[in-house]
């Protein structure tokens, strides 16, 4: 690796930066760019008889726990969620119209929120409902985020009978004190519990999130916390760094932030985990991704199929991804649109018979382009040539005039050839800020996470 005085020389420690799960990122969408109308169009445009992902958003949580800056609403009734799941049987009826024939799901993915907050019978009914718009490809994908706390037998009994084949739990951290401090109680027995209920359904593949950076964290702590989730034997493993956004997400005010470690330590705690996962043999997926080998993100990864998008790394072959639910983002060949963020005014736009698209954008020839290279950056640490040559317009000497600039930003710690723009392994702890540099966005007017 390079130096920390190197790393802190090209301003890692400093920087806010993207992490790159869209391009444009969703703070350059526009209210005016894409509508509901647009929405459907696209939908319709797609090919008949071809495969799409679908993603299912439920925006409520028993409980908020303060580290997490996602959109969702605490409830402790079942009448919110109850009247939120016949808004997204709405939903999914519009999709249906607008749906071409034949249409398959590479891909489904119910997040949150919190997800098994449905009760057995709602996710019979919510399952059913997205059978009746399209089945699943041969190759399916179905995953489900589980919270440990908020599931039981009957629950895993429907979603297994609905199909699902991927479960993905949340541990943050498994340290008494750090669960504390940023609302998450969730202890390592009631977690192994949840994955032996999971694995007696036959669903055998489990993802799992873990975080670095969170408030009295040491590497004692993170070693300990990563060794007991190695116990669990995930297939894939995400080691997030925690954003502390404040400003964005209310709740994270309740963490006192002279308890956060700086950059520096940040990265020490990163390096800690990293190692654990690869001395336990996991393969090292894109920037912060862990998979045993043979998994489908490994041979991806191989083979130069790997992509990004808002739920991470992924071997989804499908150029369409449509999110249903409140806040949702959708990504089409055309561009992004998100539906209204606010559980209230998307239920409205629904229950008049029409999508909620708020915002979005519509992608110039220059966004496929940028947008590509920083997916090869953030997937392959490299930018190859002669795929981009092929694909978009763009002279020789344009691109590697492109080439040459960042590494000039970068003090030309980065290999730059005929075949690309490669970032070598001592140099992969500045990903995101290479990515960065070929962004044509103003990012002063985000407010982006930690580089690292």
């Amino acid at each position: 690796m390079v130096t920390k005085t190197q790393l802190a020389e090209l301003g890692l420690f400093d920087a806010k930066v993207p992490r790159y799960t869209s391009y444009p990122t969703a703070p350059h969408f526009s209210n005016s760019a894409v509508n509901g109308d647009d929405f459907a169009r696209w939908i319709r445009s797609i090919k008949p008889d071809s495969t799409i992902s679908l993603y299912v958003h439920v925006p409520f949580c028993r409980r908020l726990c303060w580290f997490c800056a996602c959109r969702t609403q605490g409830t402790q009734s079942e009448e919110p969620v109850r009247a939120y799941l016949e808004t997204l049987k709405a939903e999914l009826d519009l999709l249906k119209q607008n749906l071409p024939s034949g249409v398959k799901l590479s891909r489904l993915h119910w997040g949150g929120g919190t997800p098994t907050l449905l009760t057995a019978p709602m996710m019979e009914d919510l399952s059913g409902r997205i059978a009746e718009v399209a089945g699943f490809a041969e190759d399916y994908e179905f995953s489900v985020e589980i919270d440990p706390n908020e599931i039981d037998e009957a629950r895993l009994d429907a979603l297994a009978a609905a199909g699902m084949n991927r479960a993905s739990i949340g541990v943050q951290d498994f340290n008494d004190e750090i669960q504390q401090t940023i609302g998450r109680i969730q202890g390592f027995e009631i977690t192994r519990d949840a994955v032996e209920m999971i694995r007696a359904r036959g669903v055998h593949s489990l993802n799992a999130d873990i975080l670095f950076g969170l408030p009295d964290q040491s590497k004692e702590r993170i070693t300990e916390s990563v060794q007991k989730l190695l116990a669990l034997a995930p297939d894939r493993v995400a080691l997030y760094g925690y954003a502390h956004v404040p400003w964005m997400a209310k709740r994270q005010q309740l963490i006192p932030s002279d308890k956060l470690p700086s950059p520096q330590e940040r990265l020490a705690l990163f390096e800690t985990a990293r190692k654990l996962f690869l001395w336990d043999n996991y393969a090292e997926i894109g920037i912060d991704h862990f998979a045993v080998h043979g998994d489908g993100l490994e041979v991806a990864q191989k083979n130069g199929t790997l992509r990004r998008n808002f739920q991470g790394y992924t071997d989804d072959p499908a150029d369409v991804l449509i999110g249903m639910g409140a806040s949702s983002i959708s990504r089409f060949p055309q561009g992004y649109a998100q539906n209204a963020p606010a559980t209230s005014a998307h239920t409205a736009k629904i229950r008049d018979g029409r999508f909620s698209t708020s915002r979005g954008h519509v992608f110039s020839a220059d966004d496929k382009m940028r947008s590509r290279m920083i997916e090869m950056l953030m997937c392959d640490f490299k930018i190859d040539s002669r795929e981009i040559l092929r694909d978009y317009d763009i002279t020789r000497e344009a691109l590697e005039q492109m080439f040459e600039r960042t590494n000039a930003e970068f003090n030309g710690l980065l290999k730059v050839s005929g075949a690309g723009l490669t970032i070598p392994v001592k140099a992969r702890p500045l990903t995101r800020m290479v990515a960065r540099s070929f962004d044509a966005y103003d990012l002063s007017k985000a407010g982006h996470s930690s580089a690292i």
